[in-house]
């Protein structure tokens, strides 16, 4: 069995979206979450958290076979010839109302917390993995599309419903993230979760493919690995763009180069709390320095 985590980790995250809604407001018509002080866009850690859930469950085999689940998931129960969505405490009681067997078998419990609805009282678990609200790195405008729905109104009527969908024609989206080994301890999360973690992010934010979510991109994904229970804090906002164009004007990678000196310096001024740093990018991503990175590996004494 994988080692439970020991050091801590912090992750730097960025992806691109296209022509998409990345994060939509069911309070206020499903638009983009929008901050408008600066302009930029917000996904919450929700979204984010969903998005590496669904990745386990399609695609890692947490679906509730072979000990392997989801617990923060849709499923259904039989009452006579009606089917009805679980609720949190049944599904508590598909686990024996046993917080053990919920951490062996659920890999998000282990990971991201949660809590678990027991009939005389709830345990409540800390996630070790925490994001912070996920931001535009520049400013964004909010594009609306007007459309014809593919049915009527209403029966007999020929005349076409519409529709009005909010959408970011472009943004490079960043989060910030922490594994905390201390949390790490009492949800048992492991070395082969913090793994499908980091798989979740990348390969999970690729295959959204709904119609929303459509046109989302991996770019950057930054982990740095610490010797004890130290960090650095706010990688993101280390980052800065450079770009020639109107902030509102960028629409894809070619628009713009990414600064990291400033995470760099901050990195290199604290290297002796510092194991390691992996980083991977997107090829089409231009940094204004270049970067040496060995076996997944980045070398800080190379920059």
């Amino acid at each position: 069995m994988s080692e439970v985590i020991q050091n801590r980790s912090e992750i730097l995250f960025l992806y691109e979206i296209e022509n998409a809604n990345p994060n939509g407001n069911p309070l206020d018509e499903n638009r983009p979450r929008f901050d408008s002080e600066d302009s930029t866009i917000i996904v919450s850690d929700v979204r984010l958290k969903r998005t590496v859930r669904d990745y386990w469950y399609e695609y890692e085999g947490f679906n509730g076979e072979g000990g392997k689940d989801i617990f923060v998931r849709e499923t259904q129960y039989q009452e006579g010839d009606k089917s009805y969505v679980s609720d949190g405490k049944r599904r508590a009681k598909a686990f024996g109302e046993s917080k053990e067997k919920v951490l062996e078998a659920c890999i998000d419990v282990r990971t991201f917390g949660g809590v678990i609805p027991l009939t005389k009282a709830s345990i409540t678990l800390t996630g070790p993995t925490q994001f912070q609200m996920g931001r535009s790195l520049h400013k964004v405008e909010i594009a609306t599309e007007q459309g014809t729905g593919a049915f009527a109104s209403g029966d007999k009527k020929s005349q076409a419903t519409f529709r009005t969908e909010y959408k970011v024609p472009y943004a490079l989206i960043g989060f910030n993230g922490i594994i905390n080994e201390k949390a790490a301890k009492y949800s048992q999360m492991t070395e082969a979760d913090r793994a499908l973690l980091l798989d979740g992010l990348w390969e999970g934010t690729k295959n959204l493919i709904s119609r929303s979510k459509f046109g989302q991109t991996p770019v950057l994904m930054l982990v740095v690995n610490y010797k004890d229970a130290s960090h650095l804090g706010n990688l993101r906002q280390r980052v800065a763009l450079q770009t020639e164009k109107n902030e509102l004007a960028l629409r894809s990678l070619n628009d713009f180069e990414l600064d990291l000196s400033q995470l760099w310096a901050s990195l290199k001024g604290y290297s002796d709390k510092v194991d390691s740093i992996d980083l991977r990018l997107d090829d089409r991503l231009r940094l204004t320095q270049n970067v040496k990175i060995e076996n997944g590996k980045l070398d800080l004494n190379a920059l």
